[in-house]
């Protein structure tokens, strides 16, 4: 049974769990995989506030918590829809955590499922990456891709506060307003992805889990789009039922 850590945002939890339905090769209700969500927003501080130092309190305790309950209630593999929550100084503390608790989840790391797609089916690309300022700040996918030698390049300056405004802003961005998405937060991710195909960007990664709830196309302006969310939910079938796996 897969389980799913909801919550980081609610959205992102919902958007995973329709993947793993829509990935599924299925021709009635009894052929879906079974599926636990938990969805405790509530109990998970957040991610990118830690990481920036703007909060002292670790998500990955709480996150461990979920897997453990999520594993109490059937659930044989698991993933976290939240690329921030795989940077190392929260998901090491979600291992050790898991580690004291005697989880025995099978946990898939939704970055290293993305470096393995890309790697796979686009070698030789250059990869742009968006994501929250929390994330770049800890270089997950920038040191993922570049040690399997792909070239990257990343927002910066204005382009990278309009990527972390069009998640956070209280106003349009898409954790305060996900449906529907702001006319602006849309813009202007399109905006930063537009300037990363002038560095050279050749693939983008969608590097928050939200984000694909503004840009659900799989290109743009001549860049393949990567959505690392449904990269994880092929990921999640791939494991439990290989034969259930819908073909590119």
């Amino acid at each position: 049974m897969i389980g799913i850590v909801g919550g980081l945002g609610p959205y992102a939890g919902l958007d995973i769990a329709k993947k793993i339905i829509d990935e599924t090769v299925a021709s009635s209700d009894q052929e879906h995989l079974p599926l636990l969500l938990f969805s405790c927003p509530n109990l998970i501080p957040d991610r990118s506030a830690y990481l920036l130092d703007k909060s002292k309190e670790n998500p990955g305790k709480a996150i461990a918590m979920i897997l453990k309950q999520l594993e109490q209630a059937g659930a044989t593999i698991a993933a976290i829809p939240s690329n921030t929550a795989h940077a190392e100084p929260i998901f090491s503390v979600i291992q050790d955590e898991m580690a004291r608790l005697g989880n025995e989840l099978k946990l898939l790391h939704i970055v290293h499922e993305t470096v393995r797609f890309v790697h796979e089916n686009y070698p030789e690309s250059t990869i742009g990456v968006l994501s929250t300022a929390g994330e770049q700040a800890y270089s997950q996918y920038r040191e993922a891709f570049m040690k399997k030698g792909f070239p990257i390049v990343e927002p910066e300056g204005a382009e990278k506060e309009k990527v972390n405004n069009a998640i956070y802003d209280k106003d349009y961005g898409i954790k305060a307003q996900p449906v529907p998405i702001a006319n602006k937060a849309r813009e202007d991710l399109l905006m930063a992805m537009d300037d990363l195909k002038k560095q050279g960007a050749q693939v983008i990664i969608l590097g928050c889990a939200e984000l694909p709830l503004a840009i659900p196309e799989k290109d743009h302006n001549g860049m393949v789009v990567i959505d690392p969310n449904r990269i994880l939910a092929r990921a999640l079938i791939q494991t439990v039922a290989p034969g259930k796996l819908k073909a590119l």
